[in-house]
């Protein structure tokens, strides 16, 4: 039986250890990520789509090279569990308000994968309001995920490149349509899990001391 507090280390047989520290090699590059965020977002706004996706595909080298750095050097951590999905959810917002902006991208595609996100803030709130930790990423989440960062920058590059815009353009929006569809069945999970999670606590007893005498 492993030890509370560790995890898998894919392809590896043993186990590696989530630490509480902030300061690693993994965790910088995370920082780096959400740091190139303005960057990017700045770039698309104005209209430089290929140098927007170029920090784009710099983000995405990065985020497999913190998560290699992150098993291999085991710095694996609980600061990096948590930046790493921000970091791509972030990027999504982006994109989605620089193409919205543009008008590259339907109105209402934008305003139904950001009411997602608002929807797992509340959730986040509920949960710690009741003592529970972050949920679990589900594999519709990552799908989603997957399905968004291949078609916003399909858009992008129907934008920057406009030959081959008749054929980017089409596959980018039927991956962003996909991706808001997943990204929405992972939250009706997300609900579902919280409700059971809330539901399944135990009722602490009330103290004899506490109640009045009839």
């Amino acid at each position: 039986m492993r030890p509370v507090g560790y995890a898998r280390s894919v392809g590896k047989p043993s186990s590696t250890e989530v630490s509480d520290r902030i300061v690693t090699l993994p965790n910088l590059l995370s920082f780096l990520r959400l740091a190139l965020v303005p960057v990017f977002l700045i770039l698309l706004v104005e209209g430089n789509d290929v140098a927007a996706l170029i920090v784009l595909g710099v983000s995405g080298f990065t985020d497999f090279l913190d998560g290699f750095l992150a098993r291999r050097l085991n710095q694996v951590t609980r600061l990096g569990q948590i930046l790493d999905p921000a970091a791509d959810r972030l990027y999504i917002v982006a994109a989605l308000l620089g193409l919205g902006w543009r008008e590259l991208i339907p109105f209402w595609l934008a305003i139904v994968i950001v009411a997602r996100d608002v929807m797992l803030l509340v959730l986040g709130g509920v949960l710690a309001k009741h003592g529970i930790g972050a949920l679990p990423v589900v594999k519709t989440g990552k799908a989603a995920t997957a399905a968004l960062f291949v078609g916003l920058p399909l858009l992008m590059l129907s934008a920057a490149l406009p030959d081959i815009g008749e054929y980017a353009l089409p596959f980018g929006l039927a991956f962003s349509v996909l991706g808001a569809v997943l990204y929405w069945a992972a939250g009706i999970i997300y609900v579902i899990q919280t409700r059971r999670l809330i539901l399944d606590r135990p009722v602490p007893e009330s103290d004899s001391s506490d109640t009045l005498d009839t």
